[in-house]
């Protein structure tokens, strides 16, 4: 693996970034309108009936939500602007190899949401007086958890993209969504019914923000939660992996990958 390769393809996309005002727009003000519309239901609530905690359950779940979208739309939309510009082919007849443009898109995706998430602690401290940091140490795992399995999600929407082609482009800006309702993000596990609970401890993200919401309440991380999403977060990420590789061997094969923009 040539760090060299990966450099420069990340080089490209920052390039690209720089240039495009529908990033900017991506970056600064989506994740701007999320933070104050939170920040202000968080404090309505609490005016109408105080929740211990309700500001930094909301904005805390929030931050960590936009990572886990985020990062997963920096990969996809990345692999998206290969496609649109035609490039797919030019790279991989290049010495470029696979892993290499992974790694690539991974670290491209980790730039994004630094100045997105930048952003929004900066904003919820300044308005709401809430900082992230208060978590403390058990902030590092629950982050490097959540983009765990962004780069697993978005790594098995790159496969369906190769294999479908801009058909199924809509699953980069969408399917992350899915996971929003069944996540957990705002509200406990208790919600759900018994049967569904069972199937839902099946995802890392309900691990992660139930042991977001037992550190603002006790200031412990439950350490069974991070051993669970960290297990889940290589496993789907293995499958996703795996996945991409066999997409992509068959678009060699089928020599599908010229018309992979189609």
């Amino acid at each position: 693996m040539s760090a060299r390769r990966i450099g420069a393809l990340l080089l490209r996309h920052l390039f690209v970034w720089r240039r495009n005002w529908q990033s900017l727009t991506e970056l600064f003000y989506w994740p701007l309108v999320d933070v104050l519309v939170f920040g202000f239901l968080s404090t309505y609530l609490t005016q109408r009936a105080p929740v211990p905690f309700i500001v930094g359950l909301l904005l805390g779940a929030l931050i960590l939500w936009d990572v886990f979208f985020r990062v997963q739309m920096g990969i996809t939309v990345s692999f998206l602007t290969e496609m649109w510009s035609r490039n797919l082919l030019n790279l991989f007849t290049s010495p470029l190899s696979l892993s290499e443009f992974l790694v690539a898109l991974m670290l491209f995706g980790l730039v994004k949401i630094a100045v997105s998430a930048s952003l929004m602690v900066a904003v919820a401290w300044v308005l709401y007086r809430f900082n992230l940091f208060t978590l403390g140490f058990p902030l590092v795992p629950l982050v490097v958890a959540v983009v765990l399995f962004a780069w697993a999600v978005g790594t098995l929407v790159m496969g369906i993209l190769l294999r479908y082609g801009l058909a199924a482009e809509t699953l980069a800006w969408s399917l992350a969504f899915l996971f929003q309702p069944f996540g957990a993000v705002f509200f406990p596990m208790s919600v759900y019914a018994p049967w569904l609970q069972r199937v839902l401890w099946a995802l890392p993200l309900p691990h992660v923000f139930e042991g977001m919401r037992a550190v603002l309440r006790s200031g412990q991380l439950p350490t069974h939660h991070v051993v669970w999403a960290f297990g889940l977060d290589l496993l789907y990420l293995a499958l996703a992996f795996a996945f991409f590789g066999l997409m992509f061997q068959s678009a060699l094969r089928q020599g599908s990958l010229l018309k992979a923009h189609d």
